[in-house]
């Protein structure tokens, strides 16, 4: 597999566990105290680590620092939006469009050579 397919499909993979270790409590342990939420957020940060790190290293083997964050950009905005959405039940709004759009122009400038 090319090295930048596979760091996108493990950034893919990481972006899942970030957006829930971020975001996940806010919808399950609303209850809970503060540094429980962390700790439970910590504990799922562990396998974004697992991932993002190779991933991250893997990309930079055909990839410049700075294309591969705003590939993570790219690819964060594309995780958070279905679940900000369906998970968290927030609405549609036409700004995830305008952001989106944003990082096209950031992803044109970064990769062009």
């Amino acid at each position: 597999m090319k090295p930048t397919l596979l760091a996108i499909g493990l950034l893919i993979c990481s972006n899942v566990f970030m957006t829930f270790a971020w975001y996940g409590h806010l919808k399950h342990l609303q209850g809970s105290a503060w540094y429980i939420a962390a700790l439970v957020s910590w504990g799922i940060a562990l396998f974004e680590y697992l991932l993002q790190v190779p991933a991250n290293r893997i990309g930079f083997t055909v990839l410049s620092v700075s294309q591969l964050k705003i590939l993570q950009e790219v690819i964060t905005l594309l995780v958070f939006i279905p679940f900000a959405v369906f998970y968290m039940g927030q609405p549609l709004k036409l700004d995830y469009l305008w952001a989106g759009l944003c990082l096209v122009g950031a992803v044109y400038f970064i990769f062009r050579t």
